[in-house]
């Protein structure tokens, strides 16, 4: 056997035989970190300063190998830390003074301390204490694998609870368009006075004022005649859903019910499904109602 092959062998042996090292420190530095910081990625670094630490030591020095890999291995772990975290260190340091006097304050005063109490301990005034707090609150990073649930069955991250507004999911999207196709229609299909009032106030913003001096009515009229129509416009589009537009209204039913149950079924007979969902683009370019 050689001695670079004797050399080689040794190496590999002492990194194998310190392996549970790497864990040990990690345990202890990772008590210092957010959650969100992995610790798997924490003990491959302080495997690398491991795997350093065996290649640079001389026992010649009279340093336990122990001591001199421990050393390493933390300082390999601290220099990964670092350089995933793109906050400066003066954010971190007043975090860790903010999250001291916090504690300090919570046993002192047996309670959660007010922001006035949280100020007047830093020495500075409330705005300072809200702007610190809103540099630390940016600084947090969290890994989209990072866990969110605590109990039950299914195991959630963040990626599986976000929500992606820029990007709508195909279902969500038409049943959107629907239900501004069932609007529309619902609307054009009200009485005269009841439409003028819903497009007025609600779409075009017009005052009760304005719109009781236009139909020579009160103001109380207007209120009334808006209350009726988003009743009758509530009650037509909940039926497009529950399967009532499409019934034949009663013949027993009194004159309001019968009129309600047309309405509905107007509404339902006024767009094809075809029209409805491939309506989008209209939806959202404005307000096609004419009164």
């Amino acid at each position: 056997m050689t001695k670079a092959t004797s050399d080689t062998q040794e190496l590999s042996q002492r990194i194998e035989q310190h392996l549970p090292l790497v864990k040990h420190i990690v345990f202890q530095v990772a008590v210092h970190f957010p959650r969100h910081v992995d610790r798997e990625d924490l003990a491959r670094a302080g495997a690398l300063g491991l795997v350093e630490a065996a290649r640079r030591y001389d026992a010649e020095r009279g340093v336990p190998f122990e001591r001199f890999a421990a050393q390493r291995i933390r300082g390999a772990i601290l220099d990964a830390v670092r350089a995933a975290d793109w906050a400066p260190r003066s954010v971190r340091t007043l975090a860790r003074k903010l999250e001291s006097v916090e504690q300090r304050l919570a046993t002192e005063l047996g309670r959660v301390p007010s922001a006035n109490e949280m100020a007047e301990a830093l020495g500075m005034t409330r705005d300072e204490l809200a702007r610190l707090q809103d540099r630390m609150f940016r600084s947090v990073v969290l890994a989209l694998e990072h866990e969110v649930s605590d109990a039950g069955d299914e195991d959630l991250t963040l990626v599986d609870v976000l929500v992606d507004r820029s990007s709508v999911e195909p279902l969500e999207e038409l049943e959107t368009r629907e239900l501004h196709a069932y609007l529309r229609d619902a609307v054009s299909l009200l009485p005269e006075r009841q439409r003028f009032v819903i497009v007025g106030y609600f779409l075009e913003g017009r005052t009760s004022q304005d719109l009781a001096r236009f139909l020579g009515v009160t103001e109380s009229r207007i209120s009334q005649l808006r209350s009726e129509a988003l009743q009758m416009l509530r009650e037509g589009i909940e039926a497009q859903y529950t399967g009532k537009a499409t019934a034949q209204p009663d013949a027993g039913l009194g004159r309001i019910a019968r009129r309600k149950a047309g309405y509905a079924a107007a509404i339902a007979e006024a767009s094809g499904f075809e029209h409805r969902i491939g309506d989008g683009d209209q939806a959202r370019r404005g307000t096609p109602w004419e009164y």
